[in-house]
């Protein structure tokens, strides 16, 4: 997941139109028609994150850009409704879990609820469990409970965590006993705006933090990591699956285990987000360079990302496949995670109006390029 020194307030391939002496510039979004077989779900709002809800229609997704919230997505229908903040979301704040949070969002931290990673927690009935990162008036992992009983989906807010300073989150998993982790993706500087030299760099500068909810906070021992980005856990909670943003790379981290158990293995582009795929392995997106040059600098410091990069990882093996290598353009963004919607990859992005729909390629070969 990607860290912008500051909101999208545009879509991506904004055209600016000249219209004469004495006349006013007009912002026009990219038409959301195919772009050769890629296909759109627009109305979005940098789509950084997606979840699956399962045994539904829905996807939800975060919104990065300056508007904020969640959305609520159906894939059959290829359309998209508001989810927070909206007239039908509710605040009930489960003090007995989360008895450390100050209460529910105000002004403006709820009006532009800036969102990042997302997680889903698959409860009973239809009712999950919604984990959101947020960045505003406080650094924190915002709860909801998701009924998806009725159409459209609805959000209750159910309490909130605060993160310690200076940590900058960025990704969250669930943990089998009620806590979840989350990672330091940028340790957050003040006044400070933009990436740290220290992640552009390739160095470790993070790490990953587990909150349960009679502990609170503390570290994960042998996390240490270079931009730790998108975070996935093994079914049986003993490994973890991180993404390396700043020296590209992916880790797979023993959970519980000492000494800790790591292995790494370098990808070549800004892994972001992970997912765990229908078949067993972890789906990657992220970021890369043109040839797979590996730069530093640029307007942020992270290189020309003009790639949108999508592979699975064995995590027995840790042998990654090549999917998707797309170049972007106006209106294709650089991926940021990748999730299975039937026959296709949904990919969604940390700026633009839209998620992309990528047809799921046999034997693992790339998608037919944009025309």
């Amino acid at each position: 997941m990607i860290a912008i020194s500051r909101p999208c307030a545009v879509a991506l391939g904004v055209v600016v139109l000249a219209l004469g002496v004495g006349s006013q510039l007009r912002a026009q979004a990219p038409s959301c028609e195919p772009a050769g077989e890629i296909r759109f779900v627009c109305g979005q709002d940098g789509p950084e994150d997606l979840v699956v809800v399962p045994g539904s229609p829905w996807l939800v997704a975060s919104a990065y850009g300056a508007s904020g919230g969640l959305f609520a997505i159906n894939t059959k229908e290829a359309s998209s409704t508001r989810l927070f903040p909206s007239a039908t979301a509710a605040d009930r704040l489960d003090r007995q879990t989360y008895g450390s949070c100050p209460g529910p969002l105000q002004g403006e931290d709820r009006e532009h609820f800036r969102t990042h990673g997302l997680y889903l927690k698959e409860g009973r009935r239809g009712v999950h469990t919604l984990y959101a990162v947020h960045h505003g008036g406080r650094e924190s992992v915002e709860l909801f409970e998701l009924d998806t009983r009725k159409t459209p989906i609805t959000t209750t807010w159910i309490g909130c965590v605060v993160a310690p300073d200076p940590v900058g989150l960025n990704a969250v998993v669930a943990l089998p006993d009620g806590g979840f982790a989350a990672t330091n993706f940028d340790p957050r500087q003040p006044g400070g705006r933009g990436f740290s030299a220290a992640l552009t760099a390739g160095e470790r500068n993070g790490e990953v933090w587990e909150w349960h909810p009679r502990t609170g906070w503390a570290k994960v021992p042998g996390s240490e990591a270079a931009g730790a980005n998108g975070i996935e856990l093994s079914p049986d909670g003993r490994w973890y699956y991180i993404a390396e943003w700043g020296n590209r790379s992916f880790m797979r981290l023993s959970r519980g285990k000492t000494p800790p158990e790591r292995q790494e293995i370098p990808l070549g582009f800004r892994v972001d987000n992970v997912r765990w795929g229908r078949d067993g392995m972890l789906l990657v997106a992220g970021q890369g360079e043109p040839g797979g040059a590996v730069t530093r600098g640029g307007g942020n410091g992270a290189g020309n990302l003009s790639m949108s990069i999508i592979g699975r990882i064995d995590p027995k093996t840790m042998t990654y496949t090549a999917i998707v290598n797309q170049p972007t353009s106006g209106s294709l963004s650089a991926a940021t995670v990748a999730v299975q919607v039937g026959d296709e990859l949904w990919a969604g992005s940390f700026r633009g109006d839209r998620i992309a729909r990528y047809p799921l390629p046999r034997g693992g070969s790339q998608p037919p390029a944009t025309k």
